[in-house]
């Protein structure tokens, strides 16, 4: 079968099974796969992106459990791979995750600074081919079709040239996930973080999706899993019992997609142009809460990184949403259009803030989220006034300076008091 080296990029051919050394430089990252040299729809993910990044801009906390976050009452944002070893994970409260792991270097989060390195990654990649779709500053789909006559190079070859340029050139590593269509690529990408690279062929696609959880879909949350062991389906093989009609039935439009992906099924195309059609955060608490200070707080740190985001793409939102779980899973939702777009996480924060006010007494909550919608290009961000706001107009002021400064001088230059509840 084809194999490749991930080291020195040799290509060879290789026995079907035993231990594999690259003949070349005879490192063991080897991949091998009978359709290695065929498949072009890949899915790659850099590994703990943002940690990794503070830890190549300061080597002496390469060997720390890194987290980045907010203070005590705040949450994770990511952590690199010491710390997920001690049980930390995305969005549990950062006094959760100090308990696991004390000695943990905590870092406030330099968005831009993550902005300039994914655009560079995106650079490298727009070497290899027009078809890319980005999914987060960390993540995208990339179509390599038809690309072999350009490079010289089956696909295969291309993209574990690209991260071992992004280990060379930017001191990062990314993992790769190849496959016939973007489900899987996604899945495979998956399976062997960090700096992996994994193949799902067309031929063993039945086989290999057979026994998985459907948790593996992308999209299924705890809510959605939820509802399909209700009804029986806790695996690709409990799908494969339904009829297509049954499932929509049972799910509407997800059903269908659901008989579609049961079966490795996915004509969803790598869309380099598809317009961004909203920029959200949500976090999910680990201990549901009804604490107004810590909800406060935390809808405060959604808008900014929703702001931090929008500002970073030139974007403006002329709808804020709102977006609550309670307890028992039960989920409701509120937006409002305001009279011109905004991306100024004051205007962001403080309409997120009415819509909490309005929904009322419902909680506890599991799940809170904030985000913009009805995106246009910035203008002047929402910043010319307000008759009913007088102050809006200072306070946005204030925020452009405050971000100037904080390009200047790094993300803990000016914190706002309501950032550390």
């Amino acid at each position: 079968m084809d194999a490749l080296c991930r080291d020195c990029l040799e290509m060879f051919t290789a026995q079907a099974s035993g231990f594999l050394r690259c003949p070349a430089c005879r490192s063991p990252r080897v991949i091998a796969h009978a359709e290695l040299n065929t498949l072009s729809i890949a899915h790659m993910d850099c590994d703990a992106f943002y940690a990794s990044v503070e830890k190549r801009d300061n080597p002496a906390l390469a060997s720390k459990p890194v987290i980045i976050g907010g203070g005590r009452r705040g949450v994770v944002s990511t952590a690199c791979y010491v710390a997920r070893i001690r049980g930390v994970r995305s969005a549990m409260p950062m006094f959760q995750a100090l308990k696991l792991c004390p000695d943990a270097v905590i870092i406030k989060p330099r968005m831009q600074a993550y902005v300039e390195v994914s655009r560079e990654i995106r650079a490298m990649m727009e070497e290899m081919t027009p078809s890319i779709e980005p999914l987060s500053l960390d993540e995208a789909f990339i179509d390599l079709t038809g690309t072999a006559r350009l490079h010289g190079h089956p696909p295969a070859y291309m993209l574990a040239r690209l991260i071992k340029r992004m280990r060379d050139e930017l001191g990062l590593t990314g993992s790769i996930g190849l496959s016939h269509n973007k489900f899987l690529a996604k899945v495979a990408s998956d399976l062997d973080k960090p700096h992996g690279f994994s193949v799902i062929g067309e031929a063993e696609t039945a086989d290999f999706l057979r026994d998985k959880p459907v948790r593996m879909i992308w999209g299924v949350g705890a809510a959605a899993q939820a509802s399909l062991e209700k009804s029986g389906i806790r695996t690709f093989t409990d799908l494969l019992r339904w009829e297509r009609e049954d499932l929509i039935a049972r799910f509407g439009s997800m059903g269908d997609r659901l008989w579609h992906l049961a079966r490795g099924q996915d004509k969803r195309r790598v869309s380099a142009h598809a317009p961004m059609k909203s920029i959200s955060n949500e976090t999910t608490f680990h201990e549901d809460t009804g604490d107004p200070d810590l909800l406060d707080g935390h809808l405060w740190r959604m808008a900014e990184k929703v702001a931090d985001r929008a500002k970073a793409k030139g974007l403006a939102g002329r709808v804020v949403t709102l977006k609550l779980k309670r307890a028992d899973h039960s989920s409701l939702s509120r937006r409002v259009s305001l009279r011109e777009p905004a991306q100024l996480a004051d205007t962001i924060y403080r309409t997120a803030r009415g819509l909490f006010d309005g929904v009322g007494p419902e909680g506890p909550y599991r799940l809170i989220g904030v985000g913009i919608a009805d995106l246009s290009a910035e203008d002047n961000g929402g910043a010319s006034g307000d008759l009913l706001d007088p102050d809006a107009r200072r306070r946005g002021e204030a925020e452009r300076a405050t971000d100037a400064i904080r390009k200047r001088f790094g993300p803990d230059a000016i914190l706002k008091g309501r950032a550390l509840r």
